[in-house]
């Protein structure tokens, strides 16, 4: 609420008294801690050391020391649902966030967009004196805002950020980031071949970000929002990191989880008694109309691996733990900065990770993850091709499931489900200033929506009942602050909800109920979830069901679970497949489908979610050009990457056109006659025949209305990427689809004058595109 204006005023100045309370900027309270939130993504239970792991942290080793390290905290399974909560105290479900934001549905659980009624911690501290900073991994906006057209309302800017640098959606390439400053999209400073990495990026930024400020008001408090990309696919990381583990996984995953139980009960994150779960323990699950446990949620025993099939797997946990490693020392690098300009001990540092580890990359891991979101299974003989290029620029990698499964010792399943695998995560919070207590263990059960709770009991902040005009809704998690100074607090915590694509569970009071049902697998028939039951007080890895011994108790916890989802809107529940949600043509888009699409060059990238959208379908690409002259050379039209992406481009006066399907399959057609000089229509035009999937079909090119070349192809039948490179005209900047191009990066034309592009996707003959490129280049 503005303040009022209680001066005089009167004709003259002179006689008037001034009032310059109302329009003083916010100034936080004397003495008041900074923020650090570090969001680590898919890093699992037991990947780094405080919680018995055997990956090398030096750095969070160094924050546990400083803090305290709960053991029992827990997320909600998924990035974006979790990172709504760790902003705002609420739920995910209410925050509309019951998936992945590019995964939104037309339901207020899954909409996507956080409601402003549940403000950020960004949006209050703003409001009270502090500077607000994020860097890195947002993922908290729906698709069909990701570009330059839509509303900035979602995103960090319009959530409370006064500074923004880092990518918008889920993951991305960490050598070829998805950049954005601010509200736009930049290109990156370096190439990989530069030293390039995006989690060095980041922290460059964020302390810079720090010292713009620090320089000019000194005792001004700031909130960072530190979210590097790491751990999450794909796991990329310098080689001279991923080189420190060789070797160091040859046991593999099973032996790994051994000695990890060991070593937690050792450092007293588990009790003694504590029982390691078993492989697979739902393979023989179906569905009440038979359908099979998904094959992707599967791990493959240890020892029914070939010896290259072990060796493949070992690399790919040696580039994961490289790649964790080197994030640990960037978080370093931030630590010792504040620690040098003496912030360090004033600053309330929450590190996390945001769900448990991830099997994305199905029971013989991936090198392009995209294949994932495309539902085609990776080929092991490929992946072996790649096995010295695993975390390089060449790969878009993920470790098998079997490696999940070892990073969430000793939890059964992972990212995705509501068993302990998916929900437990890391949680330190360090405050040297003030808490007392270093180094000590917290065992209380707690969950996401209790951290921002916990800071404002911190910073003597209540959330105010409105924010910009918006109502609040009341935080929905506790403060933790009873347990800083008391390692035998009871928990605050009385109830705790998960809902996640299909996968349901209620925790209360140290009991668990939880359904079997497979995430993303579109069993649907959930009245006949079997569910199961576990006193997660006296048994924390779910080994023991009890629900046959206690029926009623089983029935009142599923009771306790629709009660709770009442309150926070946890229906409709969706277990539908990934390339049944990214295809569902009901989802919003920026602007309505059509049937043929301009663009031009010399333009910002249009990302794939506002992009025309070619899958499955026959389409024509005219690029009207004036040639002029025989070297002309360079990109005409690219969209995606390396790893799933189609360029149409001309090299030694041939124009060609490459599809690399899901990175697998680079198809080539080359026109048989050199390119002309003077104005041009340069085409390539697809023609699926039948209903097969993925679809098939002939791909000709033609210089104006002749044929010059053809050949048969095959095209993805989802996304070229969850979230990668778009839609570019004129160059193919980052990671280009075919190393095929050229010149060097951006792989610009040259030689003459693009003046646009047309994508036509109606169906009609090409003869009537062609005519329609010259009309409008005759208008130029």
């Amino acid at each position: 609420m503005a303040k009022q204006f209680n001066g005089v005023i009167n004709v003259d100045i002179r006689d008037s008294e001034p009032d310059w309370e109302p329009y003083r900027q916010p100034v936080a309270p004397e003495g008041a801690p900074n923020v650090l939130y570090i969001v680590l993504d898919d890093m699992g239970f037991s990947a780094a050391q405080p919680w018995g792991g055997l990956i090398e942290t030096p750095n969070i080793n160094r924050l546990a020391q400083s803090g305290l390290t709960y053991t029992n905290w827990h997320t909600t399974a998924l990035c974006s649902p979790t990172r709504s909560s760790l902003l705002t105290g609420r739920n995910h479900t209410t925050n509309g966030m019951a998936c992945i934001a590019e995964a939104t549905t037309g339901f207020p659980n899954g909409n996507g967009h956080i409601p402003f009624e549940c403000a950020t911690v960004a949006e209050v501290l703003g409001e009270r004196g502090w500077n607000t900073y994020m860097l890195g991994k947002w993922h908290l906006c729906s698709s069909d805002e990701m570009n330059l057209a839509s509303s900035k309302r979602n995103w960090p800017i319009g959530r409370g950020f006064e500074r923004y640098y880092g990518f918008l959606g889920g993951e991305t390439n960490q050598w070829y980031p998805d950049l954005v400053y601010d509200n736009h999209p930049v290109p990156q400073p370096a190439t990989p071949a530069e030293g390039y990495h995006l989690t060095t990026d980041l922290t460059d930024k964020a302390i810079e970000f720090v010292k713009d400020a620090k320089v000019i008001a000194p005792e001004k408090p700031f909130f960072m929002y530190f979210c590097p990309g790491a751990t999450h696919a794909p796991h990329h990381a310098p080689k001279e990191w991923i080189e420190k583990y060789a070797g160091k996984f040859d046991m593999g995953y099973e032996r790994y989880r051994e000695l990890v139980l060991e070593r937690q009960k050792q450092l007293g994150v588990l009790p003694a008694d504590a029982e390691l779960t078993t492989i697979n323990p739902y393979v023989e699950e179906t569905s009440a109309d038979g359908k099979k446990w998904p094959d992707l949620d599967v791990v493959r025993p240890w020892d029914s691996l070939s010896a290259d099939e072990q060796r493949l797997f070992c690399r790919m946990a040696e580039v994961y733990a490289g790649f964790l490693s080197h994030t640990d020392h960037e978080i370093g690098r931030l630590l010792d900065f504040l620690e040098a300009s003496g912030e360090l001990d004033n600053t309330v540092v929450v590190f996390v990770s945001d769900n448990g580890a991830s099997a994305e990359g199905g029971p013989n891991g991936s090198v392009n993850e995209n294949k994932f979101f495309n539902s085609i299974p990776d080929d092991m003989a490929e992946n072996l091709r790649y096995l010295d290029q695993i975390g390089s620029p060449a790969t878009y990698n993920h470790y098998p499931s079997g490696w999940a499964w070892a990073f969430n010792t000793p939890f059964k399943l992972w990212k995705r489900y509501n068993f302990e695998g998916g929900v437990a995560d890391p949680l330190i919070i360090s405050w040297p200033r003030g808490i007392r207590a270093r180094g000590e263990l917290r065992h209380q059960y707690c969950h996401a929506t209790d951290i921002v709770p916990t800071l404002y009991d911190c910073l003597g902040i209540e959330l105010p009942t409105e924010i910009k005009g918006y109502q609040q809704i009341p935080l929905e998690g506790v403060s933790l602050r009873p347990t800083f100074e008391d390692a035998n607090a009871p928990t605050p915590k009385q109830t705790a909800f998960y809902s996640m694509l299909g996968s349901r569970a209620i925790w209360h009071r140290g009991w668990k109920a939880v359904s079997v049902h497979p995430t993303i697998a579109g069993w649907s028939n959930f009245d006949n979830d079997r569910w199961e039951l576990y006193h997660t007080d006296e048994d924390p890895t779910e080994m023991h069901d009890l629900a046959a011994e206690h029926p009623v108790k089983l029935r009142d916890m599923v009771n306790i679970w629709f009660n709770e989802a009442g309150k926070y809107h946890g229906l409709p529940l969706d277990d539908r497949t990934a390339v049944e949600v990214l295809a569902d043509p009901t989802r919003p888009q920026i602007a309505p489908p059509r049937d043929r699409y301009v663009y031009y060059p010399d333009a910002a990238e249009v990302p794939e979610s506002a992009a025309v959208n070619i899958r499955n379908r026959s389409y024509q690409i005219a690029v009207t050009v004036t040639v002029d002259s025989t070297d002309a050379n360079g990109v005409l039209f690219s969209h995606g990457a390396r790893f799933g992406g189609h360029s149409l481009y001309v090299k030694d006066r041939r124009l060609k056109y490459a599809y690399n399907f899901v990175g697998s399959n680079l198809q080539v057609v080359e026109a048989d006659t050199d390119l002309p000089t003077g104005d041009v229509v340069l085409a390539a035009v697809f023609e699926r025949e039948g209903d097969a999937m993925p679809a098939t079909g002939t791909l000709t090119l033609y210089i104006n209305d002749r044929k010059v070349g053809d050949g048969r192809i095959t095209t993805q039948p989802g996304n070229f990427s969850l979230v990668g490179e778009g839609l570019n005209v004129g160059k193919d900047p980052a990671e280009p689809v075919t190393d095929d191009y050229p010149g060097v990066s951006p792989y610009e034309f040259v030689g003459g004058t693009i003046h646009e592009a047309i994508v036509d996707v109606s169906g009609e003959p090409y003869v009537d595109l062609e005519k329609e490129a010259v009309a409008m280049a005759s208008r130029e």
